[in-house]
């Protein structure tokens, strides 16, 4: 690829020291979200060094170190000033209806090149990216990119607050920082699902309960242990890329659904490639929805962060409107709380680097992405780390 260049006034380039696999990536090699145009760089989630600004760029030095949010927003119109980055009206080249606009993105939402480069383009430098202290170091500076945020708007959708009983459906790194806020906010319970035993064990090494989905119904699990009530509060940190249980009392209700399921697939990502083991979209993709609904209490709330394409279609409204159950959902406006977690992670109330499992050089990414992309046991969270930096 030729080396990124200042294109536009607000633009800088920018030396990346260290980027990450998200399973949002993912999404795009499996083609739950389609679109993506061949030759486009993936990658959304980096810190490095600035090595060139544009005119318009006011508030940034060359030499300053800083992380780059996932999600891009120009600063200035009404919802960046509301803290809706991700909605603004500016940042998708395809117009103010096209959606959010982010790194590594499909066509119908730039497309932008990504940040898993030695050297990358940053459009509005001067609000898309936030210098760090010294103090902060490359490992936690890239879980504050999109992972450490998302899960921190998770939380703040779904309204947790003290004493709050939530479930976070998904323990991959976005799960993790969603306990971890969760507890953060004031949540007396945790409640963590997944069936990925190293995901659950960082769990339950964060004070979360753990339901194995392919072990015991996590429904039936969760009004257990809540008296028959359910949880006041819901996050789904999964997405589209839900897969149906496999084994335990759970498999045989997920079967009773499985023609849903593979409708939804073919409607979710009706153009995939799969090669062997690797790159296979999720097998039942409103799984989590169903569960999210029948899991909250009466009067409770759902914030939802795992993907879902404009294709996924599938909810159970009428369950959770006689519920009257508060869903919130969406894109993360990082910049919004970037800030904030900085903070955070400078006074060593949180320390991100915590769920890094591996730190792989570029240059060995394809095998980092399989190894992810099949839930290799100990892969949790990967760092990128490129050859002009390694």
């Amino acid at each position: 690829m030729p080396e990124p260049a200042i294109r536009a006034p607000n633009d800088a380039v920018v030396t990346i020291t260290a980027s990450a696999i998200r399973g949002t990536d993912l999404h795009m090699i499996r083609s739950t979200v389609a679109g993506m145009v061949p030759g486009t760089i993936l990658g959304h989630e980096a810190v490095g060094t600035v090595e060139a600004i544009g005119p318009g760029v006011r508030n940034l030095s060359i030499g300053d170190r800083g992380v780059v949010p996932f999600t891009i927003g120009r600063g200035y119109c009404s919802y960046c000033r509301a803290g809706h980055y991700a909605q603004c009206d500016n940042a998708d080249p395809n117009g103010p209806a096209a959606g959010t606009a982010f790194f590594g993105s499909p066509k119908d939402t730039g497309p932008i090149n990504g940040l898993q480069a030695e050297y990358a383009r940053i459009p509005f430098a001067h609000v898309g990216l936030v210098k760090l202290p010294e103090s902060i170091s490359d490992d936690d500076a890239t879980m504050l990119s999109d992972i450490f945020p998302t899960g921190y708007f998770g939380t703040k959708m779904a309204e947790v607050g003290d004493g709050d009983t939530a479930v976070v459906f998904g323990r991959g790194p976005v799960g993790q920082f969603t306990i971890a806020s969760a507890k953060m906010l004031g949540a007396g319970r945790v409640i963590a699902v997944d069936t990925i035993a190293s995901r659950l064990e960082l769990a339950r090494a964060q004070g979360a309960e753990m339901i194995d989905y392919d072990r015991e119904d996590p429904i039936a699990t969760i009004k257990d242990l809540t008296g028959g009530i359910g949880a006041d509060r819901i996050i789904d940190a999964v997405g589209a890329d839900a897969n149906r249980p496999s084994s335990g009392p759970a498999a045989e209700k997920a079967g009773q659904r499985a023609k849903q399921f593979d409708q939804e697939v073919k409607r979710v990502a009706p153009e995939t490639n799969p090669q062997g083991d690797n790159w296979h979209p999720g097998d039942a993709p409103s799984q989590v929805l169903a569960w999210s609904v029948e899991a909250v209490a009466k009067a409770g709330s759902i914030g939802i962060v795992g993907v879902y394409p404009p294709a996924a279609q599938i909810f159970p409204i009428g369950q959770a409107m006689n519920k009257n159950v508060t869903i919130k959902m969406g894109n993360t406006n990082h910049r919004h709380y970037l800030p904030r977690l900085v903070v955070m992670v400078e006074s060593g109330v949180v320390r991100p680097s915590k769920i890094l499992s591996q730190c792989e050089p570029m240059t060995d990414v394809i095998a980092a992405y399989e190894a992810v992309d099949t839930r290799q046991p100990g892969w949790v969270k990967v760092e990128l780390v490129p050859a002009a930096t390694a």
